[in-house]
Parts: C-alpha cells; sequence; structure tokens
C-alpha cells in the first residue's frame, strides 16, 4: 500500500513550511491540490505530477488523490495546517481505511498571523471560521457570542468575501453584545505573501475594515493591550 501524505504548507512562504512538510512532497510522486496552493509551491518542485482543482472541488480532489495512492506516493497539499479547515479530515472519512494516510502539521494562520501582530494568543483562545458555506450561520453566531462570554481571544478565519462583505460586521456586533468596544484587535492579510499587512485596532473600528477572504482577524480579551506597537494578550506571570 502506498502512502497518502497530507500535508500542511504553512501560509506559503517556502521559509515557514516544515521540514517534515518539504521531506513529504519531495517523497512523494504525485502532488494534489488547490490551484492557488499548487502555484506556491510549483517553483519548489517543479519535476513532480500534479493534480490540481478549483475551489469547491475538494471532494472530487480527495478522491483524485486516494485513487492515486493505491499505487503511487502521492501529497494532497493544504494551506496552514492540513487538519485546520483543511483536506485531512475529509480524506480519512472518503479513505476510510484503503490508503495509508499519514498527516504531516503545517503552521496555521491563527499562528502565523499572531506572530505579526506580536503576541496576541497569550491565552486561551477559540479559532472560528465566519463562512456558512458548511456550517449554518446560526452555529457561527452561537460560537462567537459563547467566546466572547468566556472573554476568549479569538481567531477569525474566512472573515469576507464578495458574497460575504457584511459577515466581519455582523460578527462585530455579536462580540460587542459581551465585550468592550475598545478591545484591542488585529487584522492580518496576505500572511508571508506578497502584500502583507497588519494593522491593530478597536473591536468597535473593526466592523467597517475591508477585510477580504485573504485575512486573518484577532479578537483580543479583557487584557489584551498595545505594547511598542505590537498586539500582546499577558498570560499572567508575575514579573517585577
Amino acid at each position: 500500500m502506498s502512502k497518502l501524505y497530507v500535508v500542511g504548507i504553512g501560509p506559503g512562504n517556502p521559509d515557514s513550511m516544515t521540514f517534515r512538510a518539504k521531506q513529504a512532497i519531495d517523497t512523494a510522486e504525485v502532488i494534489a491540490g488547490y490551484s492557488t496552493y499548487i502555484d506556491l509551491i510549483r517553483p519548489l518542485f517543479p519535476n513532480k505530477e500534479y493534480l490540481v482543482t478549483a475551489m469547491r472541488q475538494e471532494t472530487a480532489r480527495c478522491q483524485m488523490a486516494i485513487e492515486c495512492a493505491k499505487t503511487r506516493p502521492t501529497a494532497m497539499v493544504s494551506s496552514g495546517d492540513a487538519g485546520v479547515y483543511g483536506m485531512a479530515s475529509l480524506l480519512f472519512e472518503l479513505a476510510e481505511g484503503q490508503v495509508d494516510i499519514e498527516v504531516i502539521p503545517g503552521v496555521t494562520a491563527a499562528l502565523s498571523g499572531a506572530a505579526c501582530l506580536g503576541a496576541p494568543l497569550g491565552h486561551d483562545f477559540a479559532v472560528i471560521s465566519l463562512s456558512d458555506l458548511l456550517t449554518p450561520w446560526e452555529t457561527i453566531e452561537k460560537r462567537l457570542r459563547l467566546a466572547a462570554q468566556a472573554d476568549f481571544c479569538i481567531a477569525i478565519y474566512n472573515p469576507a468575501s464578495h458574497k460575504r462583505a457584511d459577515y466581519l460586521r455582523r460578527a462585530s456586533g455579536i462580540l460587542l453584545e459581551c465585550a468592550s468596544g475598545d478591545t484591542i484587535c488585529g487584522v492580518v492579510r496576505n500572511i508571508e505573501r506578497d502584500g502583507e499587512e497588519c494593522h491593530i485596532l478597536t473591536l468597535k473600528e473593526l466592523a467597517d475594515f475591508p477585510a477580504d477572504m485573504f485575512t486573518t482577524v484577532f479578537i483580543g480579551n479583557s487584557k489584551t493591550r498595545v505594547i511598542a506597537g505590537h498586539m500582546v494578550t499577558p498570560r499572567g506571570y508575575i514579573h517585577g
């Protein structure tokens, strides 16, 4: 039985791809993935065979990778970490033991984006996606409200798209029911790619930020503050 590697490639910068990820992709004869992610790694592995599909063809992409892995070592790549809003869970569901799956962890946007801002996730935090393609908005709204009530720091994925232009505004309104408008927030766009930018602002200001699908949003907790231009959530250590 050949191996099917499920590889998180991180934010897209080769320097942030783990050694294990590079090693797994190098071992594979075939690389499967969404076209945008394939474009990020193809220059690093120009001699590989590629199976490429467009957005919203996740099931077909996984089935192609599973069939290929029955006879040849194959790697399915995802941005960030393959187990965080990635392909790992779907591959396990579809494969049902037909192939030997090995998950290779990567640096998810909550971590790479946090590094750009400083240390916004220094204490307990939640990761919530605003995409309602697979999750009902009512469920997303409940998770946002409960996370705010519990004073979690929150990393928000998929805050907006052409069809969901007002979702970040809606999410901000929900959070403002429980959190102060002065809560420190951060926004990072195009993490470790061309055009990277990060901003620190308040929760009240966040509603009007023009986020897109390449943006990751960070909501601080009640202790989060700005230190020397960085967003920092203290862990609570006693210091002099």
